[in-house]
């Protein structure tokens, strides 16, 4: 018999998840590796605060422990700061609840900006190198805006396509003790083809990461 590895989010109540101050439901599921689709994460106006606090403050993304500038990331990109205002705070506070981690363990939101022919190819969100202490467990990309074409987030070996809308998301997570599973969330951002495409990301660690 084949046992299910435990999940970090219990997604088991039904189509709705349920934060101190939202209900957000979901409309698509993977069990293994749990991957939700989810919407109404975010409020058009926290959509809009988000663009507003990262637009005079975006740079070339960068990957990498060694944060290179690359190819296979051709967005721009910055971090928050953490709880940098009542808007930052409440949304991260949100996020915390909705992926069930305390926010200890949350890296910085960070912001992307992609124009038309900028993407993500594909890649992992955690670290692949053993020598990473704390690595990334989970993952929820919230869509700050809405697409004219292009800009999914693709996950090819899942025959997963998730197309961006305003205040929605994509939750993944890949701490398996299975690591096939975690293979399993390679994934890219296609590219934008007509508009532009906002998102914000939010990680979290296995262990405590901020101060």
């Amino acid at each position: 018999m084949v046992v299910k590895e435990q999940s970090i989010v219990d997604a088991s109540g039904g189509d709705i998840l349920r934060t101190s101050d939202r209900q957000i439901r979901i409309v698509d599921k993977l069990e293994e590796p749990l991957i939700l689709v989810l919407e109404d994460v975010l409020s058009a106006e926290e959509c809009d605060v988000l663009i507003a606090l990262a637009s005079d403050r975006m740079q070339r993304s960068r990957i990498g422990g060694a944060h290179t500038v690359s190819d296979i990331r051709t967005s721009s990109s910055m971090f928050l700061e953490e709880g940098e205002n009542a808007w930052v705070r409440s949304v991260e506070e949100r996020l915390s609840e909705l992926m069930q981690v305390p926010l200890a363990h949350a890296e910085p939101l960070q912001v992307l900006h992609y124009r038309p022919g900028e993407q993500y190819k594909l890649h992992y969100d955690y670290f692949t190198s053993d020598t990473v202490a704390n690595n990334r467990i989970s993952t929820l990309v919230m869509y700050l805006n809405d697409v004219e074409e292009g800009g999914e987030t693709c996950f090819p070996l899942l025959q997963l396509s998730v197309a961006p809308k305003k205040g929605s998301a994509v939750y993944f997570e890949y701490f398996y003790t299975d690591h096939h599973l975690n293979e399993l969330t390679l994934h890219a951002g296609n590219p934008v083809v007509t508009g532009e495409k906002w998102v914000a990301t939010q990680w979290m660690r296995r262990q405590r990461f901020r101060d």
